[in-house]
């Protein structure tokens, strides 16, 4: 049995940063170990409770992709083995199976957000004005519908809080109007090679977004994790119909059952019980299995 790891304690590397999933320590001054714990954050709140094996499945799929669409686009994997940068055996289980060492590079101000149904703040910015992100699309739209062409809508990466969705234009006044174009067409590119393998496993893949840095020429680089059940929206085909919100292999089921609370979404957030993550830690199991053909060692 794999423990859970809600916060890594590695004392042979420098902590460099702690986010809501990832704890980040520098290896060298050109490299980083990204660890991937098993807190799972709801309304921009971190959980008290891990949920188990999380953070190794989320490690195992966003590996299968990167390998998966390497041919697109360059990613920040090394290949040096976390357990060889650290030095305890206990530093060795804390990093097995949940981390990598990656390139240490700039990342852009951006996410990179790409949109195959209306769903989300789309569905919602949809209902307003008729648009995403400043593209108007047709009347008649229901939520969930399939679009008629997977749409970019970047977002700004917020240091805390919500991503504020912004237009095409606004992101080339960011980063550059090279750049910016650039990043549109590869995580076009990029979700429509997954949507199409993902739709052969019996999952829709409803919309995504993309982390990329720049190396030392310019050159996007993808970075953070990719097609994860924390970064996308995952549907089982067999249940999905438009009009409604179909069920997700992500922490919908979490945000579910703490609608039905009445926490205000400030810290702190409430306890789960067992069965929700129970419930949960199969979800993210689950969507593995089914994308990748394998169960989790």
């Amino acid at each position: 049995m794999n423990a859970t790891v809600y916060e890594s304690s590695l004392t042979s590397l420098p902590r460099i940063g702690r986010g809501k999933v990832r704890d980040i320590y520098a290896v060298g001054a050109d490299k980083m170990l990204i660890l991937v714990s098993d807190r799972l954050s709801a309304f921009d709140v971190v959980l008290p409770d891990p949920i188990p094996d999380k953070g190794r499945v989320l490690t195992e799929m966003a590996n299968f992709w990167f390998a998966k669409l390497a041919h697109v686009v360059p990613n920040h994997l090394t290949g040096i083995d976390p357990e060889s940068v650290v030095h305890a055996e206990a530093e060795k289980r804390q990093v097995r199976g949940r981390a990598v060492v990656v390139k240490k590079l700039k990342p852009l101000p951006v996410e990179a957000v790409v949109r195959g149904y209306l769903i989300g703040s789309g569905w919602k910015d949809y209902q307003k004005s008729g648009a995403v992100c400043g593209i108007t699309l047709p009347k008649g739209l229901q939520q969930a519908q399939k679009l008629p062409e997977p749409i970019f809508t970047p977002a700004t990466k917020a240091a805390e809080g919500h991503d504020e969705n912004i237009s095409f234009d606004r992101m080339c006044e960011i980063v550059g109007h090279e750049v910016a174009q650039k990043v549109r067409d590869i995580s076009i590119r990029l979700y429509r090679e997954a949507a199409d393998y993902a739709a052969g496993r019996g999952i829709i893949i409803a919309d995504t977004k993309f982390e990329f840095g720049t190396d030392d020429a310019g050159r996007p680089v993808l970075i953070d994790e990719i097609l994860t059940a924390d970064s996308s929206r995952f549907w089982p085909a067999e249940q999905y119909r438009a009009g409604i919100s179909p069920p997700s292999f992500d922490k919908q089921y979490v945000r579910d059952y703490l609608e039905t609370l009445a926490w205000n979404k400030t810290p702190p957030a409430p306890r789960l019980p067992a069965e929700v993550i129970a419930r949960t830690s199969a979800k993210y199991r689950e969507a593995l299995e089914r994308l990748t053909g394998k169960k989790l060692a």
